[in-house]
């Protein structure tokens, strides 16, 4: 019998629009954004890198990838959570952002850890 030596990753997002650095009339629009990347594995996971596509209601895409969050690589031990904040700027006040994570677990094996779309919206926007 083997055990799944894959943790199992969740996250969960929490979206801000930050209004005192967005211009509208400029077609700036800022969020920050709260992740909470659960490990409800039974070992350890480290985040090495992210990858995020954001995608704004004009259509427009962009990438962004690089290493670890905040310039951190977190290793999550078996059920614990790590949380960051970080931010973007769309030129619309309506949005979308979705990725992934690529983390390794105690063996060193690579996998990623996908972040479901979450909505980037300036409040009232959507009823």
């Amino acid at each position: 019998m083997t055990a799944n030596v894959t943790p199992t990753i969740k996250c969960r997002v929490v979206t801000h629009y930050v209004e005192d650095q967005s211009e509208p009339d400029q077609q700036r629009y800022v969020f920050s954004y709260t992740i909470t990347i659960a490990n409800l594995g039974q070992g350890a996971a480290t985040l090495l890198s992210r990858r995020w596509l954001i995608t704004d209601a004009n259509g427009k895409k962009l990438v962004i990838e690089g290493e670890g969050v905040v310039g951190e690589q977190p290793t999550i031990a078996a059920h614990d959570e790590y949380t960051y904040t970080s931010g973007t700027i769309i030129e619309t006040p309506l949005g979308v952002m979705q990725g992934h994570y690529v983390m390794t677990n105690e063996a060193g094996t690579e996998f990623h850890a996908e972040v479901e779309p979450f909505r980037l919206a300036v409040p009232n926007i959507l009823h």
